[in-house]
């Protein structure tokens, strides 16, 4: 008697099929595991770094196994976290991922950290454009309002046609990758202050050298005005 199911006798009948995106994703962690890149995970708001090799990816988009950190505190703290920002260089690739709920499995017969496939995932080009650097004595700083109250002020250290390095020094603010703070006021002792928009793209916080904790963050404009651009042009320029 034949089957009325057109799929009877294949062997994918009833398996998921994944979309380019979703095969993409995979396809870029799998070149992060098998190059043996090291994947970094800030904890918390402290100097605290988890550093680890992704060990396996699920090709079903369930799970990743990283190795656990050389560190056992780090291993800990990231236990503790409901959820990580794993960054992965590559080449001039920078890769962002976010996983959750770490526990302890083993995996090939030894000790390993599974989490859930990552949420997001992210990669794009490292320094695709020149960085000039911003002279300490320049003073040129950056300050975040909201509805008229100064949420933060930093000073700006490095500047490109892309974005600009930030350095901001308040333990209450937390920058994440992917914020957009609205209404930054870039300003400069005796020039017109700009007021652009900024998207975080990665943040690592930092021992000064006089021992004051700070948050470094790479930022993108969001939306450049020929007045931002004068601005880009004048450290651009003058880079030697």
């Amino acid at each position: 008697m034949t089957s009325s199911d057109p799929n009877a006798g294949d062997p994918t009948a009833g398996q998921m099929l994944r979309s380019e995106a979703e095969i993409a994703e995979i396809a870029v962690l799998e070149a992060v595991a098998v190059e043996g890149e090291t994947i970094v995970a800030q904890l918390g708001s402290g100097e605290l770094m988890f550093r680890s090799r992704l060990r396996f990816v699920d090709p079903d988009r369930q799970f990743i196994v990283v190795e656990p950190s050389a560190g056992t505190a780090s291993n800990a703290a990231l236990l503790a976290l409901p959820r990580a920002i794993f960054v992965a260089e590559v080449d001039e690739w920078r890769i962002e991922f976010v996983a959750t709920s770490p526990q302890q499995t083993v995996h090939g017969g030894t000790a390993a950290i599974q989490l859930r496939f990552p949420e997001s995932i992210s990669s794009r080009r490292r320094r695709m454009h020149d960085r000039a650097q911003v002279p300490a004595q320049s003073s040129v700083r950056c300050v975040a309002y909201t509805e008229g109250i100064a949420t933060f002020e930093g000073s700006i250290f490095d500047i490109s046609q892309g974005g600009v390095g930030l350095m901001q020094y308040d333990p209450d603010i937390a920058l994440e990758p992917g914020m957009v703070i609205r209404n930054c006021c870039i300003e400069r002792p005796g020039r017109d202050t700009l007021t652009v928009d900024l998207e975080v793209r990665f943040t690592e916080f930092v021992t000064l050298a006089n021992g004051r904790r700070a948050q470094r963050a790479g930022c993108r404009f969001v939306n450049r005005s020929p007045a931002s651009m004068a601005l880009i042009g004048e450290f651009v320029n003058q880079k030697s």
